[in-house]
Parts: C-alpha cells; sequence; structure tokens
C-alpha cells in the first residue's frame, strides 16, 4: 500500500494558503491547455499536461510565493507514489508481449471462440472478470492478464472492442471493491479508520446493485449481438490460431503461476513480474522458441503472421518498450497533480467543497465530487482516497455518523471511476492494456457510472446510511429529507 500524507487545509499556514479564486487559476489553466491542446489541435495529452506543469509552476512561483525546491518536492513526492504504477504498466506491457508468444493469449481466445456465443459473451465476460478480481484481489492484475484474450474472443464474436472493454472493467472494479487483498479496499479503510471487513461489509449492497444493473444491460446488449457471425469465420480464426501457435494445456501456465500467486496473496508487482518469467519459460518450452527470442518478445513486442487480418491486429503488441508512451503520460500527470498538492490548492478546494454539505444527501454527494475531482486533478487514484477521507472525516463525526459511511463513498465514487479519466493512471493503464481508448469504452463502463449513482441514491433516501450509538439521528430522519435513516449502531 502506498503511504500518501497529504496537505490538509487546516495544516496550513493561513499566510501560505491560496484562496479559492487562486486556487482556481492553475484548474482553469490545465482545462484549457487540455481542451486547446488534445480537443482543439489533437495533440497527444503529453504537450498539453507540460504547459500546465510550466503555468502551474510559474503561478506558484510568482504569485503564491513558493519555492523551486518546494514545486520539485510535490512532483518528487507524487512521482513516488506512482511509481508502483509505472512499473506495473512496464510490467504488463511485457507480460501481454510474453504470454502471446507463448501462446497462452491465443490459447484462451482459441477454447473462449470454441464455447462462447455473442449473446452470453459480454455478461458473461462481467461475471469472470469479477470473480478473478475478488479472488486475487487487483482489478489490474486482472485486465493486464486476461483482457487482451476477452478483447480477442468478443472480436471473433462480433462484439465491437469497446463494449467487451466496457465489460471487463465492470467485472474488475466491482470484484475488487469486494475483495479483502485490494490495495484501495485496505487504503480507504485505513484512511477513515474503518475495520477492513467493516469497509467491505458497506459496500455490499451498492457494489451487487451497481453490478446487476450492469450485467442485465450486457445481456440486453448480447441478445443484440447474436447471430451476427459472418458463416466460417471462427473456424477461420481458430485455424489461424492452430497454425502459428501450438495450442495445449501446457499454454496456460503462465495462467496458473499468476493468479496462483495472487490468490496465495502476493502483490500485483511480484505476482505479475513472475508471469513474465512464466510466459517467457512456456514458449521456450511449448512453442520452441530460442532464450534471446522469448526475451525479445517481452522487450520489443510481436508481430504474427497468421495469414489473418484480424487475428494479426489482436495479436501485434509493443512490448515492455511500448509502455513508453502511456508512462511519459502518467508521469506528466502525475508531476501536476503533486504541484497541486503541493500548493494546496487540491486541500483548499476540498474544505471549500466540503463547506456545502448541509446534510447526508449533500454530505454523500460532496463525498462523490471530491473523490472525482481528485482523480481528474492528481491523476492518481490513491488520491481520491487519501485526500477526501482525511479531509471530510471530521464532516461525518458531526453529522454522527459511521465511519464506514465515509469509506464506501469514497471508494464507490474514486476508485471506481479512475478508470474514465483519460490522462489519469487508470484510465491510461486500462486503455494501454486493452488497446481501446477511454473514450471509447467509457459508455460501456456501466459500472463506473452506476457505482457513485447507487451511492447518491443512498445518500438520499438514507438506505445503508448508518449512525454512531447515541447520536440520536436516527430520531429526525425520513426517507427524502436528506437525513439518512440507518438505525444507529448497526452493523
Amino acid at each position: 500500500m502506498v503511504a500518501f500524507e497529504p496537505r490538509l487545509f487546516e495544516d496550513i499556514d493561513p499566510d501560505e494558503r491560496p484562496s479559492l479564486a487562486a486556487a482556481l487559476v492553475p484548474i482553469a489553466g490545465m482545462i484549457v491547455f487540455l481542451s486547446v491542446g488534445i480537443v482543439a489541435f489533437d495533440l497527444d495529452p503529453q504537450f498539453p499536461l507540460l504547459w500546465g506543469i510550466a503555468f502551474t509552476g510559474l503561478f506558484a512561483r510568482y504569485h503564491l510565493g513558493l519555492s523551486w525546491d518546494d514545486l520539485y518536492d510535490g512532483i518528487t513526492d507524487s512521482l513516488l507514489m506512482g511509481m508502483k504504477v509505472i512499473i506495473i504498466m512496464f510490467t504488463v506491457y511485457a507480460l501481454i508481449s510474453s504470454w502471446i508468444q507463448a501462446g497462452t493469449i491465443p490459447g484462451l481466445m482459441y477454447y473462449g471462440l470454441e464455447f462462447l456465443t455473442p449473446a452470453v459473451f459480454l455478461p458473461v465476460t462481467a461475471i469472470l472478470a469479477a470473480i478473478i478480481s475478488f479472488a486475487v484481489g487487483s482489478s489490474w492484475t486482472t485486465a493486464g492478464a486476461l483482457g487482451v484474450a476477452f478483447i480477442g474472443i468478443g472480436s471473433g464474436l462480433g462484439i465491437p472492442e469497446p463494449m467487451t472493454a466496457g465489460a471487463i472493467l465492470s467485472g474488475a472494479y466491482a470484484g475488487d471493491k469486494q475483495s479483502p487483498l485490494s490495495d484501495t479496499t485496505n487504503l480507504a479503510a485505513a484512511v477513515t479508520n474503518t475495520d477492513l471487513y467493516d469497509h467491505i461489509n458497506a459496500m455490499r449492497a451498492g457494489t451487487l446493485v451497481a453490478f446487476g444493473l450492469s450485467v442485465v444491460l450486457y445481456a440486453a446488449i448480447g441478445l443484440n449481438a447474436a447471430g451476427s457471425i459472418p458463416a466460417g469465420r471462427l473456424n477461420s480464426i481458430q485455424t489461424a490460431l492452430q497454425g502459428s501457435y501450438v495450442i495445449s494445456p501446457l499454454v496456460f501456465l503462465p495462467v496458473v503461476v499468476t493468479f496462483g500467486l495472487a490468490i496465495y496473496g502476493i502483490p500485483a508487482l511480484p505476482a505479475l513480474g513472475t508471469g513474465v518469467f512464466a510466459g517467457v519459460f512456456t514458449s521456450m518450452l511449448v512453442q520452441g522458441t530460442g532464450f534471446a527470442a522469448a526475451w525479445s518478445a517481452a522487450q520489443s513486442g510481436t508481430g504474427p503472421e497468421t495469414g489473418m487480418v484480424l487475428v494479426d491486429k489482436l495479436l501485434d503488441t509493443s512490448g515492455l518498450i511500448g509502455g513508453a508512451w502511456i508512462v511519459t503520460i502518467a508521469i506528466a500527470a502525475l508531476s501536476l497533480g503533486g504541484m497541486l498538492e503541493r500548493t494546496g490548492v487540491l486541500a483548499v478546494l476540498a474544505h471549500h467543497i466540503g463547506r456545502l454539505c448541509r446534510g447526508v444527501a449533500s454530505l454523500t454527494l460532496v463525498t462523490a465530487i471530491s473523490a472525482v475531482s481528485m482523480n481528474g486533478l492528481a491523476a492518481e487514484q490513491y488520491v481520491s482516497i487519501v485526500v477526501p477521507g482525511m479531509t471530510l472525516r471530521n464532516l461525518y463525526e458531526e453529522q454522527g455518523l459511521k465511519a464506514k459511511n465515509l469509506s464506501r463513498a469514497i471508494e464507490a465514487s474514486g476508485t471506481t471511476t479512475s478508470a474514465l479519466i483519460p490522462w489519469g493512471s487508470g484510465g491510461l493503464f486500462m486503455a494501454g492494456t486493452l488497446g481501446v481508448s477511454t473514450l471509447e469504452y467509457a459508455p460501456y463502463y456501466f459500472f463506473g457510472f452506476f457505482s457513485p449513482l447507487v451511492l447518491l441514491i443512498m445518500g438520499i433516501t438514507g438506505w445503508q446510511i448508518v449512525y454512531k450509538e447515541g447520536s440520536g439521528a436516527d430520531e429526525t430522519a425520513s426517507p427524502g429529507s436528506g437525513v439518512g435513516t440507518g438505525v444507529p449502531g448497526e452493523d
């Protein structure tokens, strides 16, 4: 778990604390630069983010009075916090290429096309991803290890890649939020001083509703996709795969090793790293690839020539080196987020957002807005948990609410929406891993929308809102009043 100590509003000297108007200046600048660069001129995000870094640095130095060393420290702290994410990105790119070279992903595609149909593919994908993510405790491991295979199976069945990506993400994040092995789940409990299993139990009802609605929608989409496969297409894909790879049960050794370690409790990074070694070993053992060629594929990628354009496109990867493009965006976004945190901009924004609270409904809404905003501003899902979790804790105390209401709120709205931010670590990782841009898969990532929506309904109706013993809040609560109707002391 990452150690991150944000600057809170009350911890900043009033003479050094930016006003709300001043705090909004770099935010406005960032919005303008990203809009002009990405939308108007169709640039990649790196330089628009760099413009934002330069503008924020100059504003902080010459208007807010921070030293260059202060700003460097902010960038360093943010990059240190995101270093695990950066290393995982590189590792997953190497893993995908090594698993393709080993025949692991082609094997999964081959057998998946054998057993799945368009009508059931999307809901089954979401459910399988949820089960795997719950078992290993990582949405990233699930998407990184199996995402490309699911995308390939879906393409073979005539399912558009953005739909498949959305189903993968819905399952991956839903399972992750219920797993005691998840780092974000543990972090949300820790920063709000909530027992881990109290936090998980508090999230269960909302997660089940949001995920259930998602699965129903995927099933409806799947029914419309049924019968859309051109005659002979599946046989052609399977023949192309068999012609280029040895397909046997041995090719699944990397899957067994990687997920076995994850289920055993080994963290994502060493489990995925071991998966790369397992992929290289399997490539040499099963496919007959030479030692140097196997490692070269993990480093530089794969370029199969199966005789079928669709299969070649799906299995064409750039390896570890290909991760550099994604990582440069992550570094720029984390640097900008670190500067915003060090200047006190994030703390000031969170404080003023918190002042809008007038009851449980508004407090829930403010928590959700804070978490989503931190995702966009700091480009890191850990910040979306830590900053609102620590900033708003006193407001939950004042209203007599148990801490697990807060822990649930920051996870249901923060972690689950991180994959919707194109320049954030979650969005970058998922887009790079699945080969589908954030804006393309976003409309089909139903859980990312339903999770915060169900959370807001909880705040408005009082469903699952729980008070501390003796708070007396339940005596005045009524449905629709903006105050929860939970029973004090109820777990």
